[in-house]
């Protein structure tokens, strides 16, 4: 009985490999003892059979989840709002697959590893404000943009092989002037079917146009609101407007107080000097290429903005610039200050 109770009482470790059906568990001893796997559904019916099954080893002390940003974002809001701690781990250590292979088991029992070796320490975002939905209004404005780009290539295009009458009134056109003149062509007007194609194939791509200028639109101003409201001070800094600070909100998360530190969200961001030391070179930095590209691009458009428009921040940089840095060096350098000043205005839990 004695036995029994210990083993209840023991804290465990779990692990999850996630997929889009099928979550596969792992769980851990408290030095690394394997003491079982198994797959549960997706779902908050599977969420609670798996988290029992756990639960069923002893107590649950910590769980790494493979995916938290896409197959496991589910499960990780759900473990946590039963106040369970859940770790972020990437995918399994490249060492360790060349050695024992790979499989769903095994990768859920290295992530059960990573999560209680401590290798993996990050918490996920939590998903579940307003930094969420600007995420998901930003995926969709992206969208519409890449499409409206796509359109007008193909308006260009279609321009440069119509027939003569067309190619004289359409070309040379400013985008606005192109758009607004094609979406007024009528092909049943022509009896050429090329040239009542061609007015018909443009008229199409111009009211596409059309349609998403209004789409981005409202999705701008839908994304303008929320940032207004979570985060009205990093707003207010020199050369961050809403799509800047939405992209810098969405790479903290709606649980910024998981950046323990400036220098953390400067390394998420892809901004942090990485050493690059060896043998009788010494003392030199090279570009982090990792983090969030779209944070490290929009501190790059809010430093741009900046070397133009702000006094300080220009002389700074011509000054640099005649001590011999190269203008990629600057821009890098500014970069790590803008984001520890742009740390502070991050929204607290």
């Amino acid at each position: 009985m004695n036995m029994s109770i210990v083993e209840a009482t023991r804290s465990i470790t779990g692990g999850v490999d996630t997929h889009l059906e099928v979550h596969v568990a792992a769980v851990l001893d408290h030095v690394g003892g394997l003491l079982g796997v198994e797959s549960f559904a997706v779902g908050p019916a599977g969420y609670e059979e798996l988290l029992a099954w756990m639960e069923s080893f002893g107590e649950v002390g910590k769980v790494g989840v493979e995916g938290t940003g896409s197959y496991g974002a589910g499960l990780a809001r759900f473990l946590t709002r039963h106040g369970i701690t859940v770790i972020e781990v990437d995918r399994p250590n490249r060492a360790e697959r060349r050695r024992s292979g790979k499989s769903d088991p095994l990768d859920a029992a290295e992530a059960a590893r990573a999560a209680l070796s401590g290798r993996a320490k990050g918490l996920p975002k939590s998903r579940d404000g307003s930094v969420e939905a600007i995420r998901m209004l930003l995926v969709a404005k992206r969208s519409a943009r890449q499409a409206r780009v796509k359109a007008l290539v193909q308006m260009r295009h279609l321009v440069i092989t119509a027939p003569e009458e067309l190619q004289h009134r359409l070309k040379g056109l400013t985008t606005s002037r192109l758009v607004i003149a094609a979406s007024r062509l009528r092909g049943d007007r022509s009896s050429d079917p090329v040239v009542a194609g061609a007015k018909v194939a443009l008229s199409a791509l111009a009211h596409r146009i059309q349609s998403l200028d209004l789409e981005i639109a409202d999705l701008e101003a839908r994304i303008f609101v929320l940032v207004e409201q979570t985060a009205p001070e990093l707003l207010g800094r020199f050369g961050v407007g809403p799509d800047t600070a939405a992209s810098l909100l969405v790479a903290a998360g709606d649980n910024p107080e998981r950046l323990h530190s400036e220098a953390a969200f400067a390394h998420l961001c892809g901004v942090s000097p990485i050493p690059a030391s060896s043998g009788k070179t010494n003392g030199h930095v090279r570009l982090d290429s990792g983090g969030n590209r779209q944070a490290n691009s929009a501190l790059w458009r809010i430093v741009i903005v900046r070397i133009a428009h702000d006094p300080r921040t220009t002389a700074y940089f011509e000054r640099k610039m005649k001590e011999g840095c190269s203008k990629r060096d600057v821009i890098r350098i500014l970069k790590r200050y803008v984001a520890r000043e742009l740390y502070r205005y991050l929204p607290r839990g």
